[in-house]
């Protein structure tokens, strides 16, 4: 992939690496300036916001902290941070990405690494304008820019939200965009495993170990190799695996059980669980948690961000049309409607499940509201809608809905097909709680 250009500032107050990066930035064709303190680079960014495709900045400045740089032009302007840190600077280079920073790169780097990160980082201004791939609301579009700017990382990354809500599919969105991608995806459920089981199956056992043990087994974390090692329900992992987790973390190393060899690990982490295990009243490790939680992500259950629904349903849809022999050729109108009055308890998987059943027993072209809902008994209810004016906008509600999912989130497009100007659009938008992100027009 060819590297993206673009322009440069370079906030570094070591004369040699300054002129170093300067150099290089300029013959890779970038436009490149070059500041030596904090103060100078504030009140620049803060007069000329839209000058710059991306700042690289160090964090330790003679004059002020890089983090309180980012802070205050953050107040002017949205260019993205690269950060260069020291090691003793990682713990807070990985908050200043939470806060938004695009990415950080570890003193001493290799230059042909920091050019990539460059690129990569240029690249990711640009992420937010092309269709979403895990949603097209604003929260799922945030989760895809954030899980981009944490793949050229090997820290872990912690997964939190409801039970269906998407967690191993991003997982797996992280692991096709980082450079891991063609190394195995280890995916391991500890709430399906034993826990008498779970220390074997995860670090593997020798000839002999127990009862039973009559070959060699290498475990998920030999597998990985220099993939990822996905956990899944992290928070049911029995308190003595806990440690052992927390060892391999920190050592970078396991054992086989039965074996007193040392097996270096290469994976990187990434776990998942709908449980608040970082709270008081969690019986999970806090030491643990703390080192898993690196990275962390949340996502928003399907009922927060209603403009997924029948984006996820059509996607769907599509993909049990393609493996399964079924009459269904799309979903009607009325059956869109019941779909974005559901609560959605289950998120995209009760989604799916649904629309799985419904393709499978439905003998309709398109499906219905009894075709999705078949288990819900419907009464009528007078007392939701009590005026026209209310059905009125449950109605242009729906329709903003359907048409936001029909264009990918595109407010342009949206706005074409329901005959109203952007401008209305976004006031209709804003006055019915739909969360599109803006970064979605092009």
């Amino acid at each position: 992939m060819p590297r993206e250009t673009g322009r440069i500032a370079i906030l570094e107050d070591d004369p040699i690496m300054g002129e170093s990066l300067h150099q290089r930035l300029c013959l890779e064709g970038h436009t490149v300036t070059w500041w030596t303190k904090g103060e100078q680079a504030v009140r620049e960014l803060s007069d000329c916001p839209k000058a710059y495709d991306l700042v690289v900045c160090d964090i330790r400045l003679p004059d002020m902290n890089g983090e309180e740089v980012f802070r205050q032009a953050s107040r002017d302007t949205a260019t993205p941070f690269l950060f260069m840190s020291g090691y003793g600077d990682i713990d807070q280079a990985v908050r200043l990405m939470r806060s938004g920073a695009v990415d950080f790169i570890t003193k001493p780097f290799d230059m042909t690494a920091f050019l990539e990160r460059v690129s990569s980082s240029l690249r990711s201004k640009e992420q937010p304008n092309a269709t979403g791939t895990l949603g097209i609301s604003r929260a799922m579009r945030n989760v895809e820019q954030m899980l981009r700017r944490y793949a050229p990382h090997p820290l872990p990354v912690l997964i939190q939200g409801e039970t269906g809500t998407g967690k191993e599919v991003s997982a797996r969105f992280l692991h096709q965009v980082s450079k891991r991608k063609s190394a195995p995806f280890i995916a391991v459920n500890c709430a399906a495993i034993p826990g008498d089981l779970l220390e074997s199956e995860l670090f593997g056992h020798e000839k002999g170990a127990f009862t039973g043990a009559h070959q060699l087994h290498r475990g998920y974390a030999e597998r990985a190799g220099d993939g990822i090692l996905f956990l899944d329900e992290i928070g049911d992992m029995p308190p003595n695996l806990q440690a052992k987790l927390l060892r391999l973390i920190e050592d970078g190393c396991f054992h086989r059980v039965g074996s007193e060899a040392s097996i270096p690990f290469r994976a990187r982490i990434v776990c998942a669980t709908h449980q608040e295990i970082g709270s008081d009243g969690s019986s999970f490790r806090k030491d643990l948690f703390f080192r898993l939680s690196a990275l962390p992500v949340r996502l928003a259950p399907l009922r927060d961000r209603p403009e997924d629904i029948l984006w996820l349903a059509h996607r769907f849809l599509e993909g049990i049309m393609e493996i399964r022999e079924t009459r269904v050729r799309g979903i009607g109108t009325l059956a869109e409607d019941a779909m974005l009055e559901h609560c959605w308890p289950g998120n995209a998987r009760e989604l799916r499940n649904r629309l799985e059943r419904a393709a499978a027993l439905s003998e309709n072209l398109l499906l219905m509201p009894a075709d999705i809902f078949s288990d819900i008994v419907t009464t009528s209810d007078t007392t939701r809608i009590e005026t026209l004016a209310d059905a009125r906008e449950a109605a242009e509600r729906r329709q903003i809905l359907r048409a936001l999912g029909a264009t990918s989130g595109q407010i342009s497009q949206a706005a074409r097909r329901l005959g109203i100007s952007r401008t209305t659009l976004w006031e209709k938008m804003t006055r019915f709680g739909i969360e599109a992100s803006e970064c979605s027009d092009n």
